[in-house]
This record gives structure tokens, sequence and C-alpha cells, in this order.
């Protein structure tokens, strides 16, 4: 069953004269567990038409580069290959997605898009919608509490959002059946070439400077499911003690399959509550609580990737400051390059750029330095935004606005002294064993 709260209809009407039933894939790329894809499958037999899935490409996705192509195009090969088993159509075409589906729209009975949270993505479905001329449908996969059903205005902290949460989580954490295509008449379409991932990215004119990173790789379902496997049989019933420690590996490590839609945050959450293990209370805070805080961010608020979006109780505080004397000012050059006089920073810097992913308790240490070494805390959140988009392949989405803004005061309490929270080395060092984090990480560098 696919929940009435995951489903919104875009334009309404009767089902069109087409030829097909169209599916625009963008967030959710993935056959399992995604409600959009199965939405379609029910429009597809009861209307007896094939069903066609279309991805667009475009190569000029704000901050993506081909560290984040490849991940990308490794999944959409296995998803690829997964439609066509189920006998479903599949054509990714190199075109900006808002306007290849309009073209294919006009010839499909009905259209069905996921749902993206981010503002390109959702001005991507308004501009779509508004030219399609055949019934449009738009369902909710990559979140367990649907946005608006959670909430009907941008929350101020978890503290906030939870208990809001928490009253529909069971209703939604159910699992999604998948259904039999009945039509199965194959398509002619013209499609980009899947057979080799990294020679597609490599055509593609986007920015090659950071390079691919092996850590996370390959990208798609398969290597997230064996992932999260590891997770819950390995390292689950110790998240709760270990998940902050970053010489430690207990975090499930499934950001990056979960932003570009590889992997299903219910089924994980699921996955996980099968266990019955104390630990899985704090991961599914994170997983869906944190989470979820910040979609409802980026839903609520289109200035999720500016300073503005900060409370004003943290622009006035951090403005108040901007004069105070500062012992270090760095360029962005030598933040991206790990050139700064601290070596725990340097070292989160490094694990960034070389493994594309960054242990959560310490990114929060590094943006919250970038914050003390800028002249200015807007320069900052440019500078802490622009490098986490760079480099972390979970980038650019809503969990890494939340996080970037988290660092400056966005969900947090303002505190008795400086108000802003602080972070240091010192924090570190009573943490956990901050000279063995440094030397670990140069050890991967080298």
């Amino acid at each position: 069953m696919i929940p009435n709260e995951r489903v919104k209809i875009l334009k309404s009407g009767t089902l069109a004269k087409g030829k097909y039933v169209l599916y625009w894939m963008q967030t959710s790329q993935r056959t399992e567990y995604n409600h959009a894809l199965e939405f379609a499958v029910r429009e597809a037999n009861d209307s007896q038409l094939p069903l066609l899935v279309y991805f667009g490409l475009t190569s000029d996705y704000p901050d993506a580069n081909i560290r984040h192509y490849r991940f990308m195009l490794e999944g959409l090969k296995q998803t690829a290959a997964k439609l066509k088993r189920r006998g479903i159509n599949f054509v990714l075409r190199l075109e900006s997605p808002e306007k290849g589906i309009v073209k294919l729209a006009k010839n499909a009975a009905v259209t069905i898009f996921d749902t993206g949270y981010m503002p390109i993505q959702r001005a991507w479905r308004q501009e779509a919608a508004a030219l399609i001329k055949c019934p449009v449908v738009q369902v909710e996969s990559d979140i367990i509490v649907p946005a608006k059903t959670a909430s009907s205005k941008e929350e101020y902290a978890a503290y906030t959002i939870r208990s809001k949460i928490n009253k529909y989580r069971d209703y939604f954490m159910q699992p999604l059946e998948e259904h039999e295509v009945k039509c199965k008449t194959k398509l002619d379409f013209e499609s980009l070439d899947f057979d080799a991932p990294t020679a597609l990215v490599n055509s593609l004119k986007i920015d090659k400077s950071v390079l691919s990173v092996e850590d996370f790789h390959p990208g798609g379902t398969n290597e997230a499911q064996k992932r999260l496997a590891v997770f819950i049989d390995n390292k689950l019933h110790k998240y709760t003690e270990l998940r902050n420690i970053p010489t430690e590996d207990y975090q499930s490590g499934l950001s990056p399959y979960i932003h570009f839609g590889q992997i299903s945050p219910l089924q994980i959450a699921l996955e996980a509550k099968k266990t019955g293990l104390p630990d899985v209370n704090d991961f599914l805070e994170e997983l869906i609580i944190r989470r979820e805080l910040a979609i409802n961010f980026a839903f609520y608020n289109s200035s999720c990737q500016d300073y503005s979006a900060l409370p004003p109780w943290v622009q006035t505080t951090l403005n108040e400051h901007i004069s105070d004397k500062r012992e270090y000012i760095y360029s962005i050059e030598d933040l991206e390059n790990a050139k700064t006089h601290d070596p725990y920073w340097d070292a989160a810097q490094k694990e960034m750029t070389v493994t594309g992913k960054m242990h959560g308790y310490i990114r929060m240490y590094w943006g919250k330095m970038i914050l003390q070494w800028s002249s200015t805390p807007q320069n900052a959140f440019r500078i802490v935004l622009k490098l986490n988009d760079k480099y972390e392949l979970d980038g650019r989405d809503p969990n890494s606005c939340a996080g970037v803004a988290w660092c400056f005061g966005k969900h947090d309490r303002p505190w008795p002294i400086g108000k802003v929270r602080l972070m240091n080395q010192n924090g570190l060092k009573r943490k956990f064993n901050a000279d063995a984090y440094a030397r670990k990480i140069n050890l991967i560098n080298n």
C-alpha cells in the first residue's frame, strides 16, 4: 500500500490517450522501496500500457563534478538493468531533465514524478508540471514521514519536530510491496550507453578537477545494501557508544547512497528495527528525526544554501563579533589545500578530499573552525558550503545544508557564553584520541 499522504496531484485530469505511462526518476534512483516507481507500475497495469522510466543527465548541476557523476552513474547502471529485468523501459538522456520530461510526456497517458527538496529540484518539477498536458502526480519516497504531513512550517530544532514525526512514524514505516509489470512491451527510444559509466562520465563537460574516490566504489543499490548488512551485523550494537568517535568506524557510511537515492531510508529503518537492539533508537534519531528536520529546513526555506537562512539571534551574535581580533585568517585556497596550523583540522580536510566523506562529528569541528578563521561569518558560510559540496559525496542536499548551517547556530540553542556553540582542540582531545585520528588520515592520504 502507498499511503495517500505520499501522493500529490500536480495536474489533475483523466488519463490521456498516450502510448505509455511515464515515470521521471530523478531523486529516487533505485527499484527497491521506491514508492514513485510502484505507483507508476500500478498506473501502467491499470491502463494496460508499458512503463517508461526517464532520467535526465544534466552536465551543469550546481557544484557537481566527476566524483559525484561517476558514483551516480555506477548506481544508475544497476538500476537500468533491474528495470529491464522487470520489463520496464528505461531512457537516459543528456539534457536538462525538466525539459526532457516535457518532451516525453507528449505521448504519455500520465506522468509520475519522484520528489526533490532542494530549490533547484523543486523548480524543475514546478516548471515541468506547468508545461505537461497529461495528468501529473508526485510521490514522496525518500523520507519516512512526508514533509507536509510532519509539519506545516519550518521547525526551530529537533525537539520541535520530534513529536510530530513520531506521531506518524509507525504508520509510514510499512514495507512496500512490488507488483509485477503486466505490459512488458519494449519501447524504442534513443538512450545513452550504460556499458561503461566511467567512459560516459569522461565524455561529459563537467568539472574533472576533483578525482573519483575508491572508498565508496562502486555506487549503487547493491553496494548500499551490502554496507547496510555489515552495519547491522557488526556495528549497530555499539552505535550509541562509538558513533561519534572518528578513530572508530561505527557510523553506517550510507549517506552517499541515501543522497543519490540508491537506497531507501525506509528500508534502512525497517532492517535496523528488526534487530531489536537498544542502539536502534539513537540510529533512527539520526536517520529520521535529524535527516527529516533537514528536509523540513530545505522544504520551507528557499534560502537554505545562504547565510540569510540562519536564525536572527545567530546573525545578530555573529555580526557583533565581526571586529573581534582573529589569531588566524585563512584563504579558501589555504583551507582547500589543508594548509593551516591545526593538524586535526588539516586531517579532516584531507579525509574529505581523499575519501569523499568526513566523519560526522569531525565535520562539525571542521565547519566551526572555518568560522573562527574567516574575516566575516558570511564569507565563512560560503567557504564551508563550497568545500563541503565540492568534495563530499553526500553534499548538495538538505542534510548538507542543515549540517553547514548548524555549524553557525541553526537548529541549535543560544549558549550562555558566546551564544553560538564553540568547538576547539581541547574539546576534540577530551572526546577521542585526536592525534590517532590525524595519523590515521595521513596514512590514507599518503
